[in-house]
């Protein structure tokens, strides 16, 4: 193959995996509209944490993210029964509803409650 083809032909793949890569980021990101658990930060954990607090009547917030169930923001807060609850928020930061957080038991649910075999 002639020198001038092979620079032709790597220019051509590279450029190809160039554009497919930026559109594979550029697709996730527009096909993301849900949030990609991202923790708040700034302004928005302030706000966020502020009314999620008032709502639980205190705990102790364990995290913290946006777009999360159609939610524009959510936060996750340990209450002091132990328990763990989501508080969702609109775009205004007003509560949309407060739920168990089913997230606090994945742990619990992938371990193995077997006995050991005494074999």
């Amino acid at each position: 193959m002639q020198r001038k083809t092979k620079w032709i032909i790597g220019g051509a793949l590279a450029g190809a995996l160039l554009i497919g890569g930026i559109g594979g980021v550029a697709a996730e990101q527009a096909g993301n509209t849900d949030g990609d658990d991202r923790p708040l930060t700034g302004e928005q954990y302030d706000r966020a944490t502020k009314a999620a607090l008032e709502e639980t009547k205190g705990g102790k917030v364990t995290d913290t993210e946006t777009g999360d169930d159609g939610a524009a923001y959510g936060v996750e807060v340990l209450l002091d029964d132990g328990r763990q609850v989501e508080v969702n928020l609109d775009q205004n930061y007003k509560v949309t509803n407060t739920e168990a957080d089913d997230d606090s038991n994945e742990a619990d649910d992938d371990r193995d409650d077997t006995e050991p075999d005494d074999d």
